[in-house]
């Protein structure tokens, strides 16, 4: 199994249901194995491009680096422990020490809170 547009589109989607999947670059097979495959549903939910958060620049070093500058500053920050700072650098898009923002679980159970019909429809089960 071969990655297809399909898949791609769902990669970069912005969707609630679309966040965090379809990683596998090549072979759809490692989605599957993992648990990360979701189905684009064309019809019910067009894939929506682009950030949780826009930047707000076309810059193309600022559109390059941004994420791996803000993980850096981050993981820097005085005071934190050396827990956190790995935390920065290696956890889930969105982590952070005291929980003031939003991962894809917490973006996924705000778009259920509002949308309880979809709760177990592909991409919307919470683990």
């Amino acid at each position: 199994m071969l990655n297809t547009p399909s898949h791609h589109r769902v990669h970069h989607a912005t969707n609630p249901r679309y966040r965090d999947a379809n990683y596998a670059g090549t072979l759809i097979i490692w989605d599957r194995i993992f648990g990360t495959y979701v189905p684009e549903l064309e019809q019910a939910d067009p894939s929506r491009y682009g950030l949780v958060k826009n930047l707000g620049t076309f810059a193309v070093l600022r559109v390059a680096y941004h994420e791996w500058i803000a993980m850096l500053t981050d993981a820097t920050r005085p005071g934190l422990y050396l827990r956190a700072r790995l935390g920065y650098l290696l956890g889930p898009p969105g982590w952070s020490h005291d929980g003031s923002r939003k991962t894809s679980s917490h973006l996924k159970t705000d778009y259920l809170a509002r949308n309880p019909e979809q709760a177990g429809r592909p991409g919307l089960t919470l683990v």
